[in-house]
């Protein structure tokens, strides 16, 4: 069960938007109910605010994830993640991590320069200050999350294509790659939902079984909302279904 939520965080950064409406706005909310096994392991929620950062207007992303019930006396998790998100480019400005993960935590703020492509992050944690070099237009964790859910022609994506984006992440750069698997119909606690299916790439070993131990399905609206998650690990699997929502800027389509 270690990192859970933030496994989840992760995973849920394919999200993807047809090219005709914008994704999400201001005021949108939805809560992942997460298992473990037969275990109700906690919950992580997605919230959009509006902000300011240097006279420029940003959405103001929220994500928090937590343990319940005997999870969180196994094993507590309290994890906050912040982005500032320009609402014209769709790049962060500012993004913050604050994690406990039983015992194990950070407390980090960084700072993009996009006109530069540099990330500062500050260590709150540990009293220090890095500088790094990042590619053009690179995304923090949860930016890339409503980046992707805006990328363009993801209606033309043929099962078996994979779509990259450069994340920053723990001090370093990498490629997010995913692959589109197809379509399904998937019954949820809504109805039936018509959802993409993804699979994104994943190191093999201590956590994952294999590279493409998760899988994805996301609504197949001008939402691009995360229905379904599943990750197979080393020891169990991981589940996490939309428990709640509101505030979506499109219809959500359900088909019974």
């Amino acid at each position: 069960m270690k990192k859970i939520i933030l496994l989840l965080l992760l995973i849920i950064t394919v999200s993807f938007d047809a090219p005709k409406e914008d994704a999400y706005d201001v005021g949108e909310w939805f809560k992942f109910r997460i298992h473990y096994g037969f275990v109700n392991a906690g919950y992580a929620t997605l919230e959009v605010k509006d902000a300011v950062i240097n006279n420029k207007k940003t959405f103001h992303v929220v994500g928090k994830g937590y343990t319940t019930g005997m999870s969180r006396f196994f094993f507590k998790v309290d994890d906050l993640y912040e982005s500032y998100i320009d609402k014209e480019t769709g790049n962060p400005y500012q993004f913050v991590r604050k994690i406990n993960e039983g015992g194990y935590t950070k407390n980090q703020q960084g700072f993009f320069n996009q006109s530069s492509n540099r990330v500062t992050v500050k260590d709150y944690k540990h009293g220090n200050e890095k500088t790094f070099v990042t590619p053009k237009n690179t995304q923090d964790i949860l930016s890339a999350f409503y980046y992707l859910r805006n990328y363009p022609s993801i209606d033309k994506i043929n099962p078996g294509e994979t779509i990259a984006i450069d994340m920053f992440f723990d001090d370093e750069t990498t490629k997010f790659k995913l692959k589109f698997i197809g379509r399904e119909d998937i019954t949820t606690k809504f109805g039936t939902v018509s959802c993409m299916v993804f699979k994104p790439y994943v190191q093999s070993g201590r956590v994952f079984k294999e590279q493409e131990s998760l899988t994805v399905w996301i609504s197949d609206d001008d939402n691009r909302l995360p229905v379904r998650i599943k990750a197979e690990l080393a020891v169990g699997s991981i589940k996490a279904d939309l428990d709640a929502f509101k505030g979506l800027n499109n219809p959500f389509k359900i088909k019974k």
